[in-house]
């Protein structure tokens, strides 16, 4: 697993440009920072903004002793009829991040699909730590499931989305509904998702000090989320350990080339096909973690992603 050594470049200026998470003392302080970043005029550049044929509102979702914002991307031109709905989980780890950060892809999947994109928050680590966010992911996908009419959605037609940490926590949301039966999940889309807590698979090896995440970042936010619960082997942490991987809605892979949880994707493709579940899997290459989320960094594997993606959707959610 070479990586070109632009990549490498790259690698090395975002990484110094970052505090490491490992290192972090004040983690609101950091998330303020990363906000402040998104909403600067660079961050624009960087990190892209909400596609113009949507609209963009943001929604309170209440549910037992909390309540969860998320941001909403409604379609524009799609009549009145009630519409299919992806619920997306950001990444950062279980530690960083927050709704907008997936505004730029959230926005087109939604433009182009006609679905609307909810994109909902969850507590975050260490201050709440695992299964905090896991908990806070299936309360708010049942609370749309079950309040979703009043807004307009469809709730026989939905779908789950999320990249890196926002991955497992998509998978194990789908794993979930399929335990409890239902909502009735009708896709998943696994975007470089984090489904192993523990094991160090070969492309972590290989790329210790990739751009955006390193190993040490990987090990960190770990031990960030799980605290007193590390070394459970629970689906609910590391979905790849489930019992059964039955039954599960179809799913979407996407990884990338130049990203050390590039393993953690082609185990849970594995997985999922060894127990017969229709998968689509593909690798970016020339890509970096979170390159959806930095289309000003990474255009050509951002974009390819988001043809894929809104591609299969429509097939899951909009054809049938």
């Amino acid at each position: 697993m070479n990586m070109p050594w632009r990549l490498r470049v790259l690698g090395a200026v975002l990484n110094r440009a970052a505090e490491p998470v490992e290192e972090v003392t004040d983690h609101a302080a950091v998330r303020a920072r990363r906000h402040k970043l998104w909403a600067s005029p660079v961050g624009a550049v960087i990190f892209g903004r909400a596609d113009s044929r949507v609209t963009v509102e943001d929604l309170d979702i209440s549910v037992p002793g909390r309540t969860l914002r998320a941001r909403v991307y409604r379609p524009s031109g799609v009549g009145t009829r009630p519409r299919p709905v992806v619920v997306d989980y950001h990444g950062g780890g279980w530690v960083q991040g927050e709704p907008e950060q997936s505004e730029w892809f959230a926005s087109r999947v939604a433009a182009r699909t006609g679905a609307v994109v909810v994109s909902p928050s969850y507590r975050l680590a260490p201050e709440h730590p695992y299964p905090a966010a896991a908990d806070d992911a299936w309360d708010a996908l049942c609370w749309i499931a079950e309040h979703g009419g009043r807004f307009g959605l469809d709730p026989s037609r939905i779908a789950v989305m999320g990249d890196s940490a926002g991955g497992n926590l998509a998978a194990v949301t789908a794993m979930t509904a399929r335990d409890k039966g239902g909502p009735a999940v009708r896709a998943q889309v696994l975007i470089y998702p984090a489904v192993e807590m523990y094991e160090k698979y070969a492309s972590e090896i290989a790329m210790p000090d990739a751009p955006v995440l390193t190993s040490a970042n990987m090990r960190a936010f770990v031990r960030l989320y799980l605290q007193d619960a590390y070394g459970t082997e629970d689906q609910q942490a590391s979905p790849l350990r489930a019992v059964s991987h039955e039954g599960l809605a179809p799913a979407f892979i996407l990884t990338a080339s130049a990203d050390p949880l590039l393993d953690n994707g082609a185990h849970y493709r594995e997985a999922l096909r060894r127990a017969g579940v229709q998968v689509r899997y593909r690798e970016y290459d020339g890509a970096i973690h979170g390159f959806i989320s930095l289309p000003g960094l990474m255009r050509g594997p951002a974009h390819a992603a988001l043809d894929d993606v809104t591609g299969f959707l429509t097939e899951r959610l909009i054809l049938p």
